[in-house]
């Protein structure tokens, strides 16, 4: 079936684009694969007609953000985001008014509507440059506490008011998860994502975005990891250092939002060009300054 998918996306003027966390099929017939900022990048840059974004719906959102021109397709739009659902464009305006003067800092884990009420958009990647660029004693964060929690303590002169919300794949991480874990691997290495608890990241030899985790696997004198994010990345993981070898730290580490794209959906779409995602124009450029205010740092 990836040939018949290569096939149509060459046919309809295609770029397929797949999250990390998605299946590996899917990620096997992609152009890109890569985190959700990355990817929408790259759907900026793309010449393609057509993007196909096998991910979650904002990163959707994201590219037609980014790229106004191009139709951008979700094989799957059931596919949500329970943390990027936590708040509402109201619960964020309300919050920036319950708090008046401070900045708002999202997560691009977030709804179009979200990052056009937010002052600078961030990622997991840059969130303590974003943060630390404002130069403000005191921000808001949104939507993400863990986030926030790990940006607050690498910047502790910054005062970070959080959101509560969370993701449901990293929250459910325990202390005794990674415990029983590096029990079992005593010689590999914890990365876990910033998205889990304190009392995670705190065990973890290296807190990193998806994509810091590839480029770190690759350059880590370390010949093993167990890795605490969702499972998807352990496919990227293990094509960017086949030498090396990579533990799921459980079996719960798994978004069943992401694992509602198939390749047979992504097929689909292409096929009927189906599952359209549109932001409204006036939505759109003001959630594209809040992303290009990031870009810009």
């Amino acid at each position: 079936m990836t040939a018949e998918v290569r096939e149509l996306a060459r046919e309809r003027d295609a770029v397929l684009l797949a999250h990390n966390y998605q299946r590996a099929e899917v990620q096997d017939a992609a152009d890109f694969v890569g985190d959700s900022l990355g990817l929408s990048r790259q759907a900026a840059a793309t010449d393609a007609a057509v993007i196909v974004f096998s991910g979650v719906h904002f990163m959707a959102e994201t590219a037609r953000i980014l790229a106004p021109d191009r139709t951008v397709l979700m094989p799957e739009p059931r596919a949500g985001c329970p943390m990027a659902d936590m708040i509402t464009r109201a619960q964020a305006e309300a919050f920036k008014a319950a708090h008046p003067g401070l900045p708002l800092v999202t997560y691009v884990n977030s709804s179009a509507e979200v990052k056009a009420v937010t002052d600078v958009c961030c990622t997991s990647a840059n969130a303590v440059r974003v943060v630390e660029s404002l130069g403000e004693p005191r921000v808001l964060f949104a939507p993400d506490r863990n986030l926030s929690a790990w940006v607050a303590s690498k910047l502790p002169t910054v005062e970070v008011i959080a959101w509560d919300g969370f993701c449901p794949t990293h929250d459910q991480v325990t202390a005794a998860d990674v415990e029983t874990a590096r029990a079992e691997h005593p010689d590999a290495e914890v990365v876990a994502h910033p998205e889990c608890r304190p009392e995670v990241t705190a065990l973890a030899d290296a807190v990193l975005s998806t994509s810091q985790m590839l480029a770190h696997a690759a350059e880590s004198p370390a010949r093993e990891f167990i890795v605490v994010t969702e499972e998807g990345l352990l496919h990227s993981l293990r094509k960017a250092a086949p030498d090396k070898v990579f533990h799921n730290l459980t079996s719960r580490m798994l978004c069943p939002n992401m694992k509602l794209t198939t390749l047979e959906k992504v097929r689909d779409c292409l096929r009927d060009g189906t599952g359209e995602v549109t932001v409204p124009e006036d939505v759109r450029v003001a959630a594209l300054a809040s992303v290009e205010r990031m870009v810009a740092l």
